[in-house]
């Protein structure tokens, strides 16, 4: 893919306003987007007692999940499937997929990853039967899937502990890597964080990045070169058993498949609905456009999605009965996994 044509620039910067056309609102209108708000990367608190709760057989609790993630599920597989009800079926079965791997769920991970990367196996395992017609599934987007998919185990004994490592490096490798991205944040070095996104997140080569900012390959292996080092210098700081023995070579976990399932990146609803409203104002409306039309990523251009369409009609409230009532059954038995 030629980087240059998913996006128009202004300079160093990316340009939305195409997409965003006249639609401004006053400056007295604009969120109030401080440091705590420009923070995509923590995970939501509320996810996490929602899964303890389902965990005890709440139907409240999956109700709220339900209601909380249909849109954007809905809005992924709709995006992937030629019909309404393939798109439809896919999300019931990711959500029975969910609460029979409930067992096993870290909560250390994102959840709207865990529910994404379920939806995608399940619209794989249908497009390999032939049960639906797909309408966009590239191999690059296979790729970006295949980053953040879990392996498979050879035995129980050595799965459970290579998931105890992977569990451990992991939350070493977010650590240095959220450390890294406020870095580059708080030093306003935006066009430094794109570069590392292309490279580390979405595997892009030095020569597209290098084309894409009208950039020079050395000034690209450049920034690779000092953001790796300050990784390693981060590392060298942390008095953590789990850091002395990370070997990037060798450990389970990556830094593209931490930064994937953690979403150091990805955008809040918030960002993105302040993007739609066209508030948002630079360095973040031009960070926006290109987490979304660069590295194009999934979830958060399915988050996009959901919300353009809450805009238009509202979820019809069938539609998250029709779920609860299909997949309730299961969550007894996920209670007493």
């Amino acid at each position: 893919m030629h980087l240059r044509a998913r996006t128009q620039r202004t300079g160093n910067r990316f340009d939305p306003r195409a997409r965003l056309g006249a639609r401004r609102m006053s400056p007295s209108a604009a969120p109030n987007v401080s440091r705590a708000d420009e923070e995509p990367m923590d995970p939501d608190n509320a996810d996490r007692y929602l899964v303890d709760e389902i965990r005890t057989g709440s139907e409240s609790a999956w109700r709220q999940l339900i209601e909380r993630y249909q849109g954007r599920l809905l809005a992924f597989a709709r995006a992937r499937t030629a019909g309404l009800a393939d798109a439809e079926d896919l999300v019931q079965d990711a959500l029975v997929g969910f609460l029979q791997s409930l067992p096993n769920y870290d909560p250390s991970r994102s959840l709207e990853t865990y529910l994404f990367t379920i939806l995608r196996y399940k619209l794989v395992d249908r497009l390999r039967s032939r049960k639906i017609t797909p309408l966009n599934l590239d191999a690059e987007e296979d790729d970006w899937w295949e980053r953040i998919a879990p392996e498979e185990s050879l035995t129980p004994s050595r799965a459970a502990v290579a998931a105890e490592d992977a569990r451990r490096h992991a939350a070493v490798l977010g650590d240095v890597l959220k450390r890294l991205i406020r870095d580059f944040r708080d030093r306003a070095a935006f066009q430094d964080l794109q570069v590392a996104e292309l490279l580390f997140y979405a595997g892009r080569r030095n020569l597209d990045i290098a084309d894409l900012f009208d950039m020079d390959q050395k000034a690209v292996a450049g920034i690779k070169f000092r953001a790796i080092a300050k990784l390693k210098k981060y590392l060298a700081e942390l008095d953590d058993p789990a850091a002395a023995d990370l070997n990037e070579e060798t450990a389970e976990v990556t830094v593209a498949r931490v930064w994937r399932e953690r979403r150091l990146t990805c955008l809040k609803r918030s960002t993105l609905g302040s993007y739609l409203l066209g508030v948002l104002e630079d360095p973040w409306l031009s960070y926006t456009q290109f987490h979304l039309d660069v590295v194009a990523c999934p979830m958060c251009l399915a988050n996009l999605r959901d919300i353009e369409e809450e805009d238009i009609a509202a979820q019809p409230p069938q539609q998250a009965e029709h779920l609860f009532a299909s997949s309730v059954g299961f969550l007894s038995r996920a209670s007493q996994g």
